[in-house]
């Protein structure tokens, strides 16, 4: 019997196998949260559309939860991403491992080259492709839709907005959309119409959804088809402006909507950064911005 019984491993052994479930469990929930954030939903809208209980969903996201990989699988989907975007990296990755390394050792520069590059951009092909479309991303109250428009008229095209677009197409407001149908379901709705707006327009302004990035595949077609300019904003400018157009989403009244909306920023900052060009519309007039983005089209489109 004595050769069959299972040893007990030393005090030490245990104690590291801890600190790493426990290590895990925080990437997890820092996983889960970084997507949910670039998506703008709210926990309860995760909750439910994954069908677990918001007080569990938050637990996961502060590390103290111990989700099964059936729950996970129901939180991607709800999240309409793969199960293993949100665990972390093995120690058997070693290639992603590599890469992570080396990208996390490059400049600013040498990151924006790479992403340019694997984009697509600066190549006479995919200039031509991009036509004279500007299209406008960032977050709500970076001046999308006001600036678009100014923009619009001085270049005397079109402008478009893929939200009242969507909203005209299905009848019902992007919130109600999401809300019913879901995420996987609205960004579909939305690349269908940004495909629609690109094979109507050679020639536009298009402003478009802060969450855009949150499908790879729409947000590598936004690159590939339009010249893509990202409008900056410090997070104080940001809640003034939604404040002021009395729109809270996703954020709701809750007393938390700043640090929401940092978290969001945060979460699309490195996608946001692929653009083929920024503008910050910080203690800026509108005049000025308008300028401003005459001055990168000249420069971007020619």
């Amino acid at each position: 019997m004595d050769a069959h019984r299972k040893t007990a491993l030393p005090f030490h052994e245990q104690d590291s196998r801890r600190d790493n479930g426990a290590e895990m469990l925080a990437e997890i929930g820092r996983l889960v949260r970084q997507a949910r954030a670039k998506r703008g939903m709210k926990r309860k809208t995760l909750a439910r559309q994954s069908n677990t209980s918001e007080r569990y969903l938050a637990q996961i996201e502060k590390g103290e939860g111990n989700p099964t990989i059936l729950v996970l699988d129901a939180i991607a989907r709800g999240l309409d991403i793969d199960v293993f975007e949100l665990l972390p990296l093995g120690v058997a990755d070693q290639a992603k491992l590599a890469l992570v390394d080396r990208v996390r050792r490059m400049s600013r520069a040498q990151v924006d080259a790479l992403l340019h590059s694997i984009d697509g951009a600066g190549t006479a092909r995919a200039s031509a492709a991009r036509a004279r479309r500007i299209a406008l991303i960032g977050l709500r109250g970076a001046g999308k839709s006001t600036l678009g428009a100014a923009l619009a008229d001085r270049l005397g095209c079109s402008f478009v907005e893929l939200d009242k677009e969507i909203e005209r197409d299905h009848g019902a407001p992007v919130a109600s959309l999401f809300e019913v149908y879901g995420q996987a379901t609205f960004r579909r709705y939305e690349r269908e119409c940004l495909e629609r707006t690109i094979g109507e327009h050679a020639e536009a302004v298009i402003a478009v959804s802060g969450g855009v990035v949150a499908d790879e595949r729409t947000f590598a077609r936004l690159l590939e088809a339009t010249h893509v300019v990202w409008l900056k904003a410090s997070p104080g400018d940001h809640m003034r402006r939604v404040m002021e157009q009395g729109d809270f989403r996703p954020m709701g009244r809750n007393r938390e909507a700043m640090a929401d909306l940092v978290a969001i920023l945060k979460a699309r900052e490195a996608e946001y950064g692929r653009a083929h060009a920024q503008l910050d519309t910080s203690a800026k007039t509108i005049e000025q911005c308008v300028e401003e983005l005459v001055q990168i089209v000249r420069e971007t489109v020619g």
